[in-house]
């Protein structure tokens, strides 16, 4: 034979040999693991967040001035009513002394032109009098005419006085009432020099010091109210469904990983982010620790529900997920299938629970081969008892 002849049958032979190989190896079963049917699968979404409080006040005063008196610093708790600060009250102070004065002058007045109303009532009394003596006197010629117009005249002023007696008198009870406001007035600008605290709460920052010439509005103390403290948490709108007020939740602090921490929601917020798609959730700690720090790093991990019996696929093994549907493997009659399968719940460890899709017997694949290919024998790694749907 030939050495081209021989060369060539070798090379078939040769590509035979490869080509059963090929043809053993792709054909042969292939070994798969397979979503086993689990129990009381706990169901938690993760949120990222940190600590906040649900009462947090920046107060200052309603006027400007110097501060003169400091009574509070950083870290210090205060009762409701506690004097914090107060601001120099001196040009505040003459102006309450001299609305006093007004109001004193405004009293006066009040009395004098009662004093006033009273003479000219008398008066009036007595040149009435006068007129209608006279006017029984003219018949008998006993006094002249004139003399009774002058007598009348003295009446007519005499009613007119008491008239304008009157109108003083509701003058002055003007003047009383304006004197009055305007000292309540100035009271109220002197009482705000003084800065009070409008609740029990906790100084977070003392934002002045003694000497600072202060505006109106400027903050002076960060207050929060004691036992306000809570944990906000952003979730992600696909997975913010089923999260409910008073539902358990568990927590973990940045400064404090080992500890874990109890609370429950207390409130959803009615307004997602628009830009991060993110749902803010509020959670109210059963026992928080002793000492908290606003803005501070934690994780939420939110009980929504517990599943007594559920098949849970990773969701890496689901290709062409849109948050509700998604194509799985399957194992049927021992060999690999595709499936497009409906999921309800996803755990906080990113498995799916599988609530629809899957006849009867089937078997979901719970790690992707690529090796994998529809129609292909498949043997299942661990017990086929525990990947049943359920």
């Amino acid at each position: 034979m030939k050495p081209v002849l021989r060369y060539g049958l070798a090379v078939v032979a040769l590509g035979a040999i490869a080509a059963l190989g090929v043809f053993f190896v792709s054909h042969r079963p292939v070994n798969v693991e397979v979503a086993a049917i689990e129990e009381n699968v706990p169901i938690r979404v993760f949120g990222l967040g940190s600590v906040e409080a649900r009462v947090l006040s920046r107060i200052g005063f309603e006027a400007g001035a110097t501060l003169s008196e400091l009574n509070a610093d950083h870290g210090e708790r205060v009762v409701k009513g506690q004097v914090l600060a107060r601001l120099d009250p001196g040009e505040q102070s003459a102006k309450v002394a001299k609305a006093r004065a007004a109001l004193s002058i405004a009293e006066v007045g009040i009395a004098r032109s009662a004093a006033n109303q009273e003479k000219s009532v008398a008066v009036l009394a007595q040149r009435e009098l006068v007129a209608t003596r006279r006017l029984a006197l003219i018949g008998r010629e006993a006094v002249t005419q004139q003399a009774l117009e002058e007598a009348q005249r003295d009446a007519a002023v005499a009613r007119a006085d008491v008239t304008i007696a009157g109108v003083e008198i509701e003058t002055a009870k003007a003047q009383l009432t304006d004197a009055r406001a305007q000292l309540q007035f100035e009271e109220t600008m002197l009482r705000h020099r003084t800065l009070a605290a409008p609740f029990d709460a906790i100084v977070i920052e003392r934002h002045k010091e003694l000497g600072s010439v202060v505006k109106a509005g400027d903050p002076i103390f960060t207050l929060v109210e004691a036992g306000s403290f809570w944990g906000l948490a952003f979730v992600d709108e696909a997975r913010a469904g089923y999260i409910a007020e008073g539902q358990m939740v568990e927590a973990r602090m940045r400064s404090r990983p080992q500890e874990s921490f109890t609370g429950q929601v207390v409130r959803i917020g009615l307004e997602s982010d628009r830009t991060t798609e993110e749902r803010k959730v509020f959670i109210k700690g059963n026992s928080p620790p002793t000492q908290v720090f606003l803005g501070e790093q934690v994780e939420f991990r939110i009980a929504v529900a517990t599943l007594p019996r559920a098949l849970m696929v990773p969701e890496i093994a689901v290709s062409g997920f849109d948050g509700r549907e998604g194509t799985v493997w399957t194992i049927e009659d021992g060999t690999l299938q595709r499936r497009l399968i409906r999921t309800r719940h996803r755990s906080d460890d990113a498995r799916l629970e599988i609530v629809g899709g899957l006849p009867d017997g089937a078997l979901v694949v719970s790690r992707i081969d690529p090796a994998l290919r529809e129609g292909r024998a498949a043997r299942v790694a661990m017990p086929a008892s525990v990947g049943k749907r359920p």
